[in-house]
């Protein structure tokens, strides 16, 4: 059995373990309460924006004309992996790498396969087997509708120059604080397939070819920024969970061990009795 000092350094030390869990829940549970509000007011827009394009596109005729609808054999692929710059949020940034990983192996297997890493986990673990075509972890530290669109365009241009026949995008996405969702996405080429119900009922000006042509740069740019908005929430959700587990875990080993140190001072104080008495009856004797 280990020694009381010993015993006290560790209860010692856990403690203000504890203490750093416990700051960083606070911390992820704050920065959470704002990610989620976030994406749950953008989620409707991007459905709709989504759904009102399918539905243009599908009551033209073909394709609409669009580059960004054109199918091609699938031999290039471009993969977006969304993880997060730091860690300790449980198996957030593993669960993005083992699916992209999953991707090369199996569902793109023999084809060549690409990566653009968004987050420094992703891509410090990602570039050790495979091509990082581009890292874009700094876009967490200004997270805005303008820095992404600069991504999205990125990669609607590997796209259409016929650098990549298909791109997409593997994050999580957020459900609640302690559940996220990997989530696989075609992102190029779009589908085109909707409902036409009621789209003769309007008067379209520009025509609806115009509109589509217009519309489909931005509901790209309104996905990406979707999907690393749903990472971004999921990223503190997961830490804020991970910390709350530590914290308990901490607070559990602390209790052990202090039952341990009050077990072995008490045996040492039993002991220093029994040696006072024997001596006492030595004496007498």
């Amino acid at each position: 059995m280990a020694n009381l000092k010993e015993i006290r350094n560790r209860i010692s030390s856990i403690g203000s373990t504890m203490q750093i869990t416990s700051a960083m829940k606070m911390v992820s549970a704050a920065k959470l309460k704002k990610a989620q509000d976030a994406i749950t007011a953008m989620r409707p827009y991007a459905d709709k924006l989504t759904e009102l394009l399918q539905g243009l596109s599908a009551s033209l005729e073909g394709d609409g004309g669009s580059e960004y609808a054109i199918g091609r054999p699938v031999n290039k692929v471009l993969v977006v992996s969304i993880t997060s710059n730091r860690g300790l949020c449980g198996a957030f940034n593993s669960n993005i790498i083992k699916q992209s990983n999953l991707l090369v192996a199996e569902t793109y297997a023999g084809k060549q396969v690409d990566f653009v890493t968004i987050g420094k986990k992703g891509n410090d673990i990602l570039r050790k087997k495979n091509t990082i075509v581009a890292n874009h972890s700094g876009v967490f530290d200004d997270l805005t509708f303008d820095n992404v669109a600069e991504i999205a365009e990125f990669l609607m241009e590997q796209f259409t120059s016929g650098q990549y026949d298909k791109i997409d995008l593997v994050y999580n996405k957020f459900k609640n604080a302690a559940t996220q969702i990997v989530m696989t996405e075609k992102f190029l080429p779009i589908s085109v397939e909707g409902e036409t119900n009621g789209a003769s009922d309007y008067i379209f000006e520009p025509s609806k070819a115009e509109i589509v042509e217009q519309l489909i740069p931005k509901s790209l740019k309104t996905q990406l920024y979707k999907a690393i908005r749903d990472s971004f929430a999921s990223e503190h959700g997961a830490r804020m969970t991970a910390m709350h587990k530590a914290t308990d875990n901490a607070g559990e080993l602390k209790n052990e061990l202090t039952l341990t140190y009050n077990k072995a001072r008490q045996a040492a104080i039993t002991n220093e009795i029994l040696e006072i008495v024997g001596g006492a009856e030595a004496l007498n004797n």
